[in-house]
């Protein structure tokens, strides 16, 4: 799970305690590569599955299935805008607030 504070809340956190056979995973902050994951949802969400009307799961899955069957066939790669330069500049004046140093 990514690092939001909704898992930290007193009723989630009372659940785990609850449930000891789970257990939490985080993801490093701002990892990148799930910020595209967590994108890729947001777009089927809006484009497909928000305010359709499925009878049941399995339609709900032939749906999905459709619509990612479309996206592939017609897919285009990710096109990164940030340069590297911009990103480490990001890190460094990041680690500069919480750290008070520079890496």
């Amino acid at each position: 799970m990514d690092n939001y504070g909704t898992h930290k809340a007193p009723k989630v956190l009372q659940w785990f305690v609850r449930h000891p056979r789970y257990h939490l995973h985080f993801t490093p902050t701002s990892a990148s590569w799930l910020n595209q994951v967590e994108r890729f949802f947001a777009t089927i969400t809006t484009r497909r599955i928000r305010r359709g009307t499925f009878e049941s799961v399995p339609a709900l899955e032939a749906a999905i299935d459709e619509y990612l069957a479309h996206y592939n066939a017609h897919c285009s790669p990710f096109v990164w805008t940030a340069t590297a330069d911009t990103i480490l500049d990001k890190v460094s004046r990041f680690c500069e607030r919480t750290s008070g140093t520079r890496h």
